[in-house]
């Protein structure tokens, strides 16, 4: 039997949508290397930015939890990290991940080491790498004039969410990591997506130096399309609008793109509804050079959350599994 030669694989984005690839994804041979975009200011991270002085912690835990050791007691932290307190005044809300990794940086001194470090304790399989060190807010200019200047209020904006997002940039101006950088280069596949277009995944191509060394490294480039549009953010965007977002800081890099072909739960699609959500209409047409794959890789299970998280989040997600199916072929 031929031993399959390990490649190397990495994920850019942040938050449910990279949990979910990663999840599937740490069940194979190959090396994983997960991009996480560090501009966000909601929820708890907004505490641990404002309160620590830490750049937010809450996707790089998230991606540390998706990789790690199911097994045994590392089992048991996985479950530990994810735990978020329902009582107690001033720490309702946060995680015990985040509060861990805020008192290894202090410990230490460093917030790079204490991710490293955190990634050993949970034994996970690749590595975790923040898309820069730099403190940095997310700003989007609307078509009406209007500017917002942290992530969260982008994310469910105080607006009319119909108004769309003309630009967006990071201010002050973010510097990649140099570990993001080299993974990059050497990346064998590189999958953007799924993830809230304008604040999980476009942070990570503002970073200075990430849109280029994308461009530049000879891995095969996949984007994984989001199920379904996001209320002052995507309102009414179809698949042919996420992707020319994309394209926008890659160019025209994108080898393939992943569309689901499977029908959603309708229960979640009546809760949507009453938020102006909808799955995206896939109006994608073959173009040369990208290849267009059309797969069931929906889950069918309705996602419910903890009382105490006080941020909006996703109903309905893709299947893990069926999602690492697909990017294996393209391997």
């Amino acid at each position: 039997m031929n031993k399959i030669e390990p490649k190397n694989i990495v994920v850019i984005g942040g938050g449910t949508g990279t949990f979910v690839v990663l999840k599937g994804l740490k069940h194979t041979p190959h090396h994983l290397s997960a991009i996480v975009a560090m501009s966000d200011s909601g929820g708890s991270n907004k505490r641990i930015r404002d309160e620590f002085g830490l750049l937010p912690t809450s996707d790089i835990r998230q991606c540390l939890v998706a990789l790690s050791n199911e097994n045994g007691e590392a089992g048991l932290l996985r479950k530990l990290f994810m735990y978020r307190f329902e009582k107690g005044e001033g720490i309702s809300g946060m995680t015990f991940g985040n509060l861990f990794m805020a008192a290894l940086a202090d410990i230490l001194g460093s917030q790079a080491e204490a991710i490293r470090q955190t990634a050993s304790v949970l034994r996970i399989h690749g590595q975790v790498i923040p898309v820069t060190l730099s403190d940095t807010n997310l700003f989007a200019e609307y078509e009406n004039g209007e500017v917002l200047s942290e992530e969260h209020l982008i994310d469910e904006p105080p607006h009319d969410g119909t108004v769309k997002i003309t630009n967006v940039y990071l201010k002050p101006a973010a510097t990649a990591n140099p570990e993001a950088v080299a993974a990059i280069h050497a990346a064998d596949l590189i999958v953007i997506g799924p993830g809230d277009l304008y604040t999980s995944l476009v942070p990570n191509l503002l970073v200075d130096g990430i849109s280029d060394a994308i461009s530049a490294s000879r891995g095969k480039k996949v984007y994984v399309l989001n199920l379904m549009t996001k209320f002052g953010q995507t309102h009414n965007f179809a698949a042919s609008d996420h992707l020319r977002v994309i394209k926008e800081f890659v160019g025209n890099h994108i080898d393939a793109v992943i569309v689901n072909s499977a029908p959603l739960p309708q229960a979640a699609l009546d809760v949507y509804a009453k938020y102006h959500e909808a799955p995206v209409v896939d109006n994608l047409e073959l173009t040369k050079g990208t290849q267009i794959l059309r797969e069931d890789i929906a889950g069918r299970r309705i996602t419910t959350k903890s009382k105490s998280d006080a941020l909006v989040r996703s109903l309905i997600r893709h299947d893990s599994a069926k999602l690492a199916r697909v990017l294996m072929s393209l391997l």
